[in-house]
């Protein structure tokens, strides 16, 4: 018999029964963690330059502008 349980498993016996609010609750903890943990991993070629978030706003002009051309 194992350990642990795995995600779907623990949902599935556990946080599925909880009320909305605890759940959104439980959520809230788990990616505050998450960031937490993240933002002190950071390394530095991991941010995105000026140039990266020129490109990602040029592309996504790009993108709507044929996508709304294309539902006309």
């Amino acid at each position: 018999m194992r350990d642990s349980l795995s995600a779907q498993e623990i949902y599935t016996q556990t946080v599925r029964n909880l009320p909305p609010t605890e759940r959104l609750r439980l959520a809230a903890l788990i990616l505050n963690e998450l960031v937490d943990q993240t933002s002190l991993n950071i390394e530095e070629s991991a941010t995105w330059t000026e140039q990266d978030q020129n490109d990602l706003l040029n592309f996504s002009l790009q993108y709507a502008t044929t996508a709304l051309s294309d539902a006309e």
